[in-house]
């Protein structure tokens, strides 16, 4: 990871794929599902689509393979419950905890995430990192999921840190469009 040189006003962070090594274990509960409703999908799709929301996923597997999902939200409750099922395995992204540690009481920290509060809390409980920030915006908080800019407008906004002297942390190319579009600069992670 390269982090831009500059002083920064406030650190922001995508939580999977970024703070937590969620990926797999999400990748693993939607070949449950899907395989359950007679699919398949293939991992380097899986990783295409990274930061788009469970539902816009499904739409991707309807349109592109003709998956027949009889009932969406039941689906989609349905990839989540399998993913809290292997939580517990969840692993923390060390560099990029790292730093989050060392920069807590030294600069606001907050967590931008398209998922879902039932999902984000967990997982920062999980790897031991959600006392580090007390800002934490989910798909909940703000109206356009990435790659528009809201999530991250609305972490810098309840900060009260310029959008413009944030620094965002994101593993995914929608992320970062939506981290430029906010006009932050980003630290691109890569995947584990």
């Amino acid at each position: 990871m390269q982090i831009p040189s500059g002083e920064f006003g406030a650190y922001i962070f995508d939580c999977d794929g970024t703070l937590a090594d969620t990926m797999p274990l999400h990748y693993r509960a939607w070949q449950r599902v899907v395989s359950g409703l007679g699919g398949s999908f293939p991992e380097d799709l899986f990783y295409a689509l990274g930061g788009r929301s469970t539902e816009e996923i499904f739409a991707v597997l309807r349109d592109r393979q003709g998956l027949v999902i009889p009932d969406i939200v039941q689906a989609t409750q349905l990839k989540e419950r399998y993913f809290m099922e292997l939580l517990p395995e969840v692993q923390p992204i060390g560099a990029v905890v790292d730093i989050a540690r060392q920069s807590q009481g030294r600069l606001p920290l907050a967590v931008a995430s398209g998922g879902p509060r039932s999902n984000v809390l967990p997982t920062l409980a999980a790897i031991g990192v959600e006392a580090l920030f007390p800002v934490v915006v989910c798909v909940e908080d703000y109206a356009r999921a990435k790659p528009y800019p809201d999530p991250f407008l609305e972490a810098a906004r309840q900060l009260g840190v310029a959008a413009s002297a944030c620094l965002v942390f994101e593993d995914s190319p929608l992320g970062l469009q939506a981290a430029e579009a906010a006009g932050m600069q980003w630290v691109f992670v890569p995947r584990t």
